[in-house]
């Protein structure tokens, strides 16, 4: 690897799964991830951050720290810090993390657990 190449990959925010993209099983990244594409299985991120752009399409389960969501959905969605569903969200499955906001616009059919009983 040439060493223009390996200053390119260092500066490199998140991984990103492009329009032109289908996988079809299991995602598991130590670093934030973009989806723009289509993913098919389960996508596990742990402590770090979860894009879904506007034209995804996810049938996954979904668990990282934050989640944001503006394509569809259809899966469990976990955020162990924060999920966000955009106005052009479409989310079938059950949303669990401490903190949910939801946009004008956004459709979700399932149930939403804060964690926030008494």
């Amino acid at each position: 690897m040439d060493d223009k190449r390996q200053g390119t990959d260092e500066r490199r925010l998140a991984s990103w799964i492009g329009k032109s993209i289908l996988i079809k099983g299991d995602v598991v990244s130590s670093g934030d991830l973009v989806i723009d594409g289509k993913v098919e299985g389960t996508i596990e991120l742990g402590d770090h951050s979860l894009i879904i752009g506007p034209g995804a399409g996810v049938v996954a389960h979904l668990v990282a720290k934050s989640v944001t969501i503006s394509g569809t959905v259809k899966g469990n969605v976990t955020g162990l810090a924060k999920v966000e569903l955009k106005a052009t969200a479409s989310v079938e499955g059950d949303v669990r993390a401490p903190k949910f906001v939801m946009d004008d616009g956004a459709s979700l059919s399932g149930k939403v657990d804060t964690g926030n009983r008494k």
